[in-house]
């Protein structure tokens, strides 16, 4: 199941009472008390963002950011009562994402909260994977197997189209009036582009002809 929160802190009165809050406000959050059960839910749900106290049952928060940074990149929050400079510095080194000392105000951490939570959904919204090949949108920049295809903004332009409509086939008419703007472009000039893609794409064969038709964009479901 996928969460927009997880709090691990063992302080269950406060936990519970920013989960309660933080619901009733429809961002979707659950808590646990301790390292174990913070790895075991970890390990069988999904959480957008960490809410990590220092001080925990058997363990610290420290370690446990440690343990959870060699497998995920969820963004970390530590709140803490340790006001420490040396504290703030520990845990913004070792992968905490922001520092929030207690107590703290219901709405502020909310506010922090969600602010955090919207940017990440702008980046993804930004951002597109098919198999083993990655889109980011801002950037114009196209991925195979996290190395850069180079694309000019044309290919990157048909690219997307064909992957936006991946596993359905466009006609020609349909890729020159979306990425050319343009349907009196050559069928010459839009065969040279789908070759330069297959050149970049080399050992995958993911654009396919149809003929008397235009092109598909197949991969498997």
């Amino acid at each position: 199941m996928r969460y927009n929160v997880l709090i691990v802190d063992d302080e269950e009165t406060l936990a519970n009472m920013t989960a309660e809050y933080f619901n009733v406000f429809g961002v979707i959050t659950i808590t646990v008390n301790s390292k174990e059960a913070c790895l075991n839910f970890l390990g069988n749900n999904q959480a957008d963002l960490i809410l990590l106290d220092i001080n925990l049952i058997e363990s610290n928060g420290f370690d446990l950011c440690r343990i959870i940074r060699k497998d995920y990149d969820t963004p970390i929050f530590f709140i803490s009562a340790r006001v420490s400079t040396n504290d703030m510095l520990i845990a913004l080194n070792i992968g905490g994402d922001d520092y929030i000392t207690k107590p703290y105000e219901l709405s502020v951490l909310l506010a922090k909260v969600k602010a955090r939570l919207k940017r990440d959904e702008n980046k993804k919204e930004n951002k597109q994977t098919v198999k083993d090949i990655r889109l980011d949108f801002s950037k114009m920049k196209a991925y195979y197997q996290d190395n850069n295809l180079n694309l000019k903004a044309k290919e990157f332009k048909l690219l997307s189209f064909l992957i936006t409509n991946k596993n359905k086939v466009v006609t020609k008419e349909e890729i020159l009036e979306n990425v050319w703007e343009d349907t009196y472009i050559t069928d010459g000039a839009l065969n040279v582009q789908i070759s330069r893609l297959r050149e970049k794409l080399a050992g995958v064969d993911y654009i396919k002809t149809v003929w008397g038709k235009g092109y598909i964009f197949e991969v498997e479901s």
